[in-house]
C-alpha cells in the first residue's frame, strides 16, 4: 500500500502531451543541446535510471512532434556515480565544453544541491526534477526550479495513518544526507503535531549496509511505528534485516525504495505491508497519463516509476517554457 503525494504540477506536465511544439523541423540546424548528469551507478542508481528514461522519452516525443523552435533537441547525459563532486565537474563540462543551452537536474537532493551551483554561476536554467529538500530553494538562486513536493512531507501520509489508528510511539532513522535528513525532520515534526512520542532518532552514513546494531536499539524500545529517510539500497537492506531480527512494528514506512518495482522483486513477501510515498501514479485522472504510460512502456519495456514521470514532466515543462518564450534566452525562459 502506498500513500501518493500528488502535485497539481503533475497534471500540467503529463497533459503537455497534447500540445504541439511548433512548426516543422529544420534538421539542418544544430540541435538544441540540453545537459544532465544522472546517478546511473552508485547509491542512487535505481531511481536515477528511471529519471534518465523519463528525460529520453521526452526528448523523443519532442523531436517526433517537430522539435523546438524548428530544431531537433539532443540530450547529453553523463553518469555522476551518485557523487555530488563528480556532478559539479560534469555540469562544468556540459556548460563550458559541450555548450548546452540549458540543463536538467541530476537525481537526488544532495547531488542537485551541488550541481545547481554550476548552473547558477553560468545563468543556465535548471529544471530540478528530483530534488525535494526545501533548503535547496532557500539560497536565493534565480535559475533553479523545483517540480516535486518537499522532502519534509514525504512521510506525512504514514504519520497521518498511524495517528488515525491510535498509534502512539515512533522511531525514525535516516541516511545522513540532505534529502533523508529533511524527510526525517519532517516526519518528527508531523508526529509531534499529531501527539505521537518520538522514542528514537538516529542517522547513518551514506553507503551503510549493516543496520543490525541500529535495529537492535530500536527493537528494545518496541515502537508502534518505524520509519526512515531512505534511498533504494538502504530501504531494501533495512527491510530485509528487520525480518531477520524479528523487528515487527505495527507500521513501517520508507521514503524512496518502496516506490520501485525492484523493491518487491528483491524482497518478495518481505515487502508486503511496507508503506512508501509516491509523487505520481498511473491511475490519477489527469490528461495524458494513459498516453504517457503507453509510450513509456513501449520505449523501455517496463512500467514507469514516479521518478520516470518526474523526469519526463520536468522536461516537458522546460520545453513548454522555451516554446512560450520563443527563445533560448535564460531570462525570457525564467
Amino acid at each position: 500500500m502506498r500513500r501518493a503525494f500528488v502535485l497539481a504540477l503533475a497534471g500540467m506536465s503529463v497533459s503537455l502531451l497534447v500540445l504541439e511544439w511548433g512548426a516543422g523541423p529544420t534538421w539542418g540546424q544544430e540541435p538544441i543541446k540540453i545537459g544532465a548528469s544522472i546517478s546511473l551507478t552508485g547509491t542512487y542508481a535505481k531511481p536515477g535510471k528511471y529519471t534518465q528514461e523519463g528525460y529520453l522519452l521526452c526528448e523523443k516525443e519532442i523531436n517526433d512532434k517537430g522539435g523546438l523552435l524548428g530544431r531537433k533537441v539532443r540530450y547529453i547525459i553523463y553518469d555522476d556515480k551518485s557523487d555530488p563532486l563528480t556532478a559539479i565537474k560534469l555540469y562544468e563540462k556540459l556548460i563550458t565544453e559541450d555548450n548546452v543551452e540549458h540543463v536538467m537536474g541530476p537525481y537526488s537532493s544532495p547531488v542537485t544541491n551541488a550541481a545547481s551551483t554550476v548552473s547558477e554561476k553560468y545563468q543556465k536554467v535548471m529544471m530540478a526534477s528530483l530534488a525535494a529538500t526545501t533548503s535547496i530553494w532557500e539560497r536565493g538562486f534565480k535559475y533553479l526550479f523545483m517540480t516535486i513536493s518537499p522532502a519534509e512531507v514525504y512521510l506525512e501520509g504514514l504519520v497521518e495513518l498511524a495517528a488515525e489508528r491510535g498509534l502512539k510511539t515512533i522511531a525514525v532513522m535516516n541516511e545522513d544526507t540532505l534529502f533523508a535528513k529533511a524527510a526525517a525532520k519532517g516526519a518528527i515534526e508531523l508526529a509531534k503535531k499529531r501527539g505521537m512520542q518520538v522514542v528514537f532518532h538516529e542517522a547513518y552514513p551514506k553507503g551503510t549496509t549493516d543496520f543490525s546494531a541500529l535495529l537492535i536499539k530500536i527493537k528494545s524500545l518496541n515502537p508502534d511505528v518505524i520509519t526512515g529517510g531512505t534511498y533504494f539500497d538502504d530501504a531494501v537492506a533495512t527491510t530485509r534485516q528487520m525480518k531477520e531480527l524479528d523487528v515487527n512494528p505495527r507500521m513501517y514506512g520508507v521514503t524512496v525504495g518502496g516506490d520501485l518495482p525492484e523493491f518487491y522483486q528483491l524482497l518478495g513477501k518481505t515487502a508486503e505491508y511496507v508503506y512508501g510515498s509516491s509523487q505520481w501514479e498511473e491511475n490519477l485522472l489527469y490528461p495524458g497519463i494513459k498516453e504517457f504510460v503507453a509510450a513509456y512502456e513501449k520505449m523501455w519495456n517496463h512500467e514507469p516509476a514516479y521518478h520516470s514521470a518526474a523526469g519526463y514532466g520536468a522536461c516537458r515543462l522546460l520545453a513548454e517554457a522555451i516554446k512560450r518564450a520563443n527563445s533560448l534566452d535564460s531570462e525570457k525562459i525564467r
